[in-house]
């Protein structure tokens, strides 16, 4: 399974990293940070993103967003799977609207005209009305609308746990088997 990971310049880069961590070995990774990823990331967490990508996924590809040509750009590729962590509103408002100017909409763009998985956590708080419309623009055309909403019914003890929760409700909505947190009822 090829899975691309895109990661845009909204908070929450550590929940990205977390997923990164957390995916399967046997799947193959191929990783689009933002510019602004890479700023977020040093600015809220003292985190150099590129290093912290290369040590959690050594096998992965990383790929520069400005670089439209690269094979995750086609449908073609044969990419199975898309998540975008954490989505920024205005990356959201790029996909919605069509506009591909860089590999992460772009990429994006292909797994909504190939009808494959792409999955958007937003990260914005408050949401306005011109945020919801994209969203639900989005949701309109098959993409999963995943927000990094905290539990309570795992009564999860660390940030850790809380993060294990989004990344499995993430895996689930994406088809990808895992035991990050304990299911409802199976306690």
């Amino acid at each position: 399974m090829k899975l691309v990971l895109g990661i845009s310049g909204a908070s929450g880069i550590p929940l990205a990293l977390r997923f990164l961590e957390k995916l399967p070995k046997e799947i193959e990774v191929f990783v689009v940070a933002s510019r602004n990823a890479h700023v977020v990331a040093l600015e809220e967490s003292n985190i150099n993103l590129k290093n912290a990508m290369k040590d959690l996924r050594p096998g992965a590809t990383f790929f520069n967003e400005q670089d439209i040509h690269a094979s995750i750009a086609s449908g073609s590729y044969g990419i199975h799977k898309m998540a975008i962590i954490p989505a920024s509103m205005d990356m959201v408002a790029k996909i919605a609207h069509g506009f591909g100017g860089d590999l992460i909409s772009r990429s994006a763009s292909v797994m909504l005209k190939e009808k494959r998985p792409l999955l958007i956590a937003p990260r914005e708080m408050p949401l306005s009305a011109i945020m919801l419309e994209n969203l639900l623009k989005l949701a309109h055309s098959n993409a999963i609308i995943a927000p990094p909403v905290m539990t309570y019914y795992t009564q999860s003890k660390t940030l850790e746990a809380m993060q294990d929760f989004l990344v499995g409700k993430w895996f689930d909505s994406l088809g990808i088997e895992n035991d990050l947190y304990p299911r409802w009822g199976m306690n």
